[in-house]
């Protein structure tokens, strides 16, 4: 799939002209919704079923810094997924060269309670772990 294409903004760059860091996590949630969306399945789909998919772990490895009106192209992969939650990776470059990687690990909640992401939305599940 396509990487998803992020231009960093003005107001994401702090004092030294470079993109804050906190920018990349907003960065990577922006391309799990593209990716989402992309697969039929949007926030907005789960939550009208009343999944909430809240982030329980992030790992972020800055490897270059990206500055006002770079475009960020963000690659997506699932890495594990089990019954009650799943991990992302990514790679963010900017012309061909990495500027981070990171991984984000997700659970499925519906009314506070886990519930098993695959069971859910079998068809997803098996559309992630075929890309």
């Amino acid at each position: 799939m396509e990487p998803y294409i992020h231009k960093v903004r003005y107001y994401e760059c702090d004092r030294m002209g470079v993109t804050h860091h906190s920018n990349y996590v907003r960065m990577m949630e922006e391309a799990r919704i593209d990716l989402l969306d992309r697969l039929g399945y949007g926030f907005e789909r789960m939550e009208a079923d009343g999944i909430v998919s809240p982030v329980i772990a992030i790992d972020v490895q800055y490897r270059k810094s990206t500055t006002f009106q770079d475009e960020v192209a963000i690659s997506l992969k699932l890495l594990e997924m089990s019954a009650l939650k799943f991990k992302f990776g990514y790679t963010m470059t900017v012309r061909g060269q990495v500027v981070c990687t990171a991984e984000s690990t997700h659970c499925f909640l519906r009314e506070g309670r886990p519930v098993s992401f695959a069971q859910c939305y079998p068809e997803l599940a098996k559309k992630l772990q075929q890309d």
